[in-house]
């Protein structure tokens, strides 16, 4: 799930944080250190930025940990697919996972057609309303 997905839900609530919990409670989560080292960063520089609050950066950074501890390190291959070089990294673990899905709302993610491997990439919506109720 990218770092999009789990801000939203964890600072706003709504779809995404449906999103989240679904995939807590019926998936398995992967992650690489390079999406780790995401999820670390850009909670302080949201609120460096203005862009959270303090009791925001404490939800978010709580949350974060409770969805990384049901998580799987993998190390991933390198893998030039996305037409913005930062989202690579999600696909690269991906495809080393070997995942049946990716959760974002990433344009750039979601609007790749071909992959060299089978993965969905679906919107919070689309991942809500696909997985078992």
């Amino acid at each position: 799930m990218i770092t999009g997905v789990l801000i939203s839900a964890f600072v706003f609530g709504g779809t995404p944080k449906r999103a989240v919990k679904k995939a807590f409670t019926e998936t398995f989560i992967y992650v690489s250190p390079a999406i780790l080292k995401e999820y670390r960063e850009t909670p302080l520089l949201l609120e460096a930025k203005g862009k959270i609050d303090h009791s925001q950066l404490k939800a978010l950074i709580s949350g974060i940990a409770s969805f990384v501890s049901k998580a799987k390190l993998i190390q991933s291959k390198k893998i030039l697919i996305c037409r913005d070089p930062e989202d690579k990294v999600l696909i690269e673990c991906c495809l080393e996972a070997r995942a049946d899905f990716l959760v974002t709302g990433d344009k750039d993610l979601l609007d790749i057609r071909e992959l060299p491997f089978k993965l969905d990439i679906l919107s919070p919506a689309q991942f809500v309303s696909r997985l078992k109720p």
